[in-house]
């Protein structure tokens, strides 16, 4: 049974990315263009160039679209999980210890998901195992057309 699991791992790292980048890249449009309730439900937009609201919905918005495709997975999402930490102990941490106290439970989730991908990748259905193949595949090739000099 366990054997039948490990081998679903890299289709369910990629299925909880997909859905990770999406909500946080949707998160992020939503602050910037004021689509899906805008920004903090209020139909509106953060003003450009405000610190950090709007610097925080950029990163949400490129971070979360390129661990959304899986193409420079782990980089980004160390960028999306140090923003979540960030926007945790700058926003939430000042109003109580705990999460749930502070309001901060969602910034502490994508944070450890995002931290997660870091060390994982970007699992199946990503752009970088798709690259990472071709990348292999023309390295290969390219070997087998070079002759070694004896």
């Amino acid at each position: 049974m366990s054997a039948r699991l490990n081998s679903a791992q890299p289709y369910a790292i990629g299925i909880f990315r997909i859905v990770t980048g999406l909500l946080f890249t949707v998160h992020g449009a939503a602050s910037l263009f004021g689509v899906l309730g805008g920004a903090a439900g209020t139909g509106g937009t953060i003003p450009a160039g405000t610190w950090p609201g709007w610097y925080a919905a950029v990163i949400q918005l490129v971070a979360g679209a390129l661990v959304l495709v899986g193409l420079g997975t782990r980089g980004a999402a160390l960028i999306a999980s140090g923003s979540m930490a960030f926007a945790y102990f700058d926003v939430h941490q000042q109003a109580a210890l705990w999460p749930i106290q502070n309001g901060g439970e969602l910034s502490v989730l994508f944070c450890w998901a995002f931290l997660l991908f870091v060390f994982t990748g970007s699992g199946a259905f990503g752009l970088d195992r798709l690259l990472g193949r071709r990348t292999a595949a023309d390295s290969g090739s390219a070997a087998e057309q070079t002759p070694v000099a004896a």
